[in-house]
């Protein structure tokens, strides 16, 4: 295990470590040492995983044990309690993540003209958690709390194509069981959207309308949500963004949503509702 504590930071990365709060970082050193055991250590052994001697961590333990973070039992040792986790789930993660999305969303829709929605996986199927309508007078959207298919929505595509196996195998248990021939096309299609990071087809519930969407993780690999475009072309204006300079926008919008969370790296073709080019046709 990787010594903790008195580390000093490398030089790429102390510009970033600037405020340092070294009683700040003990504590959580202490959280994360005893987060990676099942079983609870001695105070001596955690001193040991930090590299510190056992006395510079024994007034941090007492105000974690103190505060309620961690327990210490009759034999002497630490654990963890249950705080972090009740802290946590005060507030539904889905909640602060539609919170979060609801102004890049919003700055989407009066760039490109386009309604928006981000979908979460649940049961089976996605279920619509934040929504914005086309600022225009007219214009296609998805109800809030709509139920999208896996199987027949660009949505539906990109969270299966993201999925780890585990979780796209419990997804298509809980679908009807599609013929071979679909299962066959539905494979080919989750590969397509896996390669290209997006998808972009043609709506199967209304004729016209784009499905476009693409991921947003809440980790590297961890999909937590997928944020979709019915994308309508307008006629009556050739100041609007096309279908793909709409999908760049897209992309921009997942990756700011995906960087909080840890995601970071560029999304291919991302680009910001300040700098992507307008344009007409698709």
């Amino acid at each position: 295990m990787a010594v903790r504590g008195k580390d000093a930071p490398p030089a790429s990365d102390q510009s970033a470590d600037r405020y340092r709060a070294p009683a700040l970082d003990k504590g959580l050193d202490i959280i994360e040492v005893l987060a990676e055991r099942e079983a609870g250590l001695s105070q001596a052994e955690i001193a040991k995983e930090l590299g510190r001697k056992p006395n510079e961590i024994y007034r941090m333990l007492d105000r974690l044990v103190r505060r309620g973070y961690v327990l210490r039992t009759d034999a002497d040792q630490y654990e963890l309690t249950l705080k972090l986790f009740e802290l946590a789930y005060r507030q539904s993660p889905t909640r602060r993540l539609a919170s979060h999305a609801l102004p890049h969303m919003r700055r989407f829709a009066q760039v490109t003209g386009q309604a928006c929605h981000l979908s979460v996986q649940e049961r089976g199927s996605l279920t619509v958690i934040a929504q914005i309508d086309a600022p225009g007078y007219w214009g296609f959207g998805i109800r809030l709390g709509s139920r999208l298919g896996l199987l027949d929505t660009g949505s539906g595509l990109v969270m299966l194509a993201f999925a780890s196996a585990a979780s796209r195998d419990l997804m298509m248990l809980e679908n009807s069981k599609p013929s071979q021939a679909v299962m066959s096309e539905l494979s080919a299609a989750i590969e397509r959207v896996r390669g290209q990071h997006y998808a972009m087809m043609p709506s199967q519930q209304t004729e016209a309308v784009y499905n476009i969407a693409v991921p947003v993780f809440s980790s590297p690999g961890n999909i937590v949500g997928v944020l979709a475009c019915p994308y309508l072309q307008h006629l009556d204006t050739d100041r609007l963004p096309g279908r793909e300079a709409v999908l760049g926008h897209l992309q921009g919008v997942a990756q700011s949503l995906s960087q909080p969370a840890g995601h970071g790296g560029n999304l291919p073709g991302a680009t910001t509702p300040s700098d992507a080019p307008r344009t007409d046709g698709d």
